[in-house]
């Protein structure tokens, strides 16, 4: 720790990134010698999954290298193309009509650019309300002058839906980069770092518990897998991640578990929600109708950060009072 004190903060940040390209490298090393090891289709499809959802890892954290690399700016740039991306998943799965053209124009061509350069501009208190309110009532009004009223309100709060999770909601992310907060200096890719890890954890851990514990399922018919036993295992988990990693973050180790709790349970609750959207989707995964819509899974992976980020980022904020 006293080592990690003595650096500056490029320094304490790159020590991250070699961490964390370190590890990956470890579990991609294990995974090699399991596939040489293991047999049966049933182990080879998991560690097919597996593969294939550690070399989304090793993208996200290449993407999070190299917007660290490009500055905040480029960060900012680097978050907006993923939100563009998973806004375009969402919408080929919902049912829209041609009425709803001036309403996609809208959300993907003027509000996806306009929040993000309310971020990158650090006008957060415009960038907090602008898509609850403003576009919230400008796209039914959009929508309306088009003319068609079949399936009006459904379409709508589509299209709504889709702009808060994956516009609004990962916005956030950036936000935490940008945020001026006290003795704390450039250190937001730390925070960014802090969420990203302990959502994933709180994630894993409620899988893990939902296995060991004796399942009471809340909504059996959306993920019988979820409960509240369960639920609270992921956030326990998180919590105890958190802890450990107070000294990344600007909170003691109370309130780092705190805060890592919050964002783990919001995370996991965030998954059930978009696992009911694909239910209503008719779909198992984001990206299985790849050839025809141009979804590659990215909502699967980002479901839980599009929940936690707002509501850690906010928490923050809150925290330390940060007007701007």
């Amino acid at each position: 720790m006293n080592w990690l004190a003595d650096l500056n903060v490029n320094q304490q940040v790159s020590a991250l990134f070699i961490a964390l390209f370190g590890a990956l490298l470890l579990v991609s090393a294990a995974t090699v010698l399991r596939s040489v090891r293991d047999s049966g289709d049933e182990r080879t499809e998991r560690l097919a999954r597996f593969r294939r959802d550690l070399r989304a890892v090793w993208v996200g954290a290449t993407v999070f290298w190299l917007a660290w690399m490009s500055g905040a700016t480029g960060a900012t740039i680097a978050v907006a193309i993923f939100s563009f991306l998973a806004l375009r998943e969402f919408i080929t799965l919902a049912h829209t009509r041609r009425g709803d053209h001036r309403s996609l124009i809208l959300a993907f061509f003027i509000v996806l650019p306009l929040q993000f350069v309310f971020v990158g501009t650090r006008s957060f208190d415009l960038f907090s309300v602008f898509i609850p309110v403003y576009v919230f009532l400008a796209i039914p009004v959009v929508s309306a002058l088009a003319g068609d009223p079949e399936r009006y309100l459904e379409r709508n709060a589509k299209i709504q839906w889709g702009i808060m999770v994956c516009v609004y909601g990962l916005s956030h992310l950036p936000a935490l980069l940008l945020l001026q907060l006290p003795r704390y200096g450039d250190r937001g890719a730390f925070l960014i770092f802090f969420l990203v890890v302990v959502a994933a954890t709180a994630q894993i851990v409620q899988e893990l518990a939902s296995r060991w514990l004796r399942r009471r399922p809340v909504a059996r018919h959306i993920d019988r897998s979820f409960s509240y036993r369960a639920w609270a295992a992921g956030a326990a988990g998180a919590a105890l991640l958190g802890m450990a990693l107070w000294w990344i973050t600007p909170f003691d180790p109370l309130r780092a578990a705190a805060m890592a709790a919050l964002a783990g349970a919001c995370g996991t609750l965030g998954d059930l929600v978009m696992r009911a959207l694909k239910k209503d989707a008719g779909v198992r995964y984001w990206g299985n109708r790849s050839s025809v819509t141009g979804a590659v899974g990215l909502l699967d992976r980002v479901a839980p950060l599009c929940f936690a980020a707002p509501v850690f980022f906010h928490s923050v904020r809150w925290y330390f009072r940060v007007t701007g």
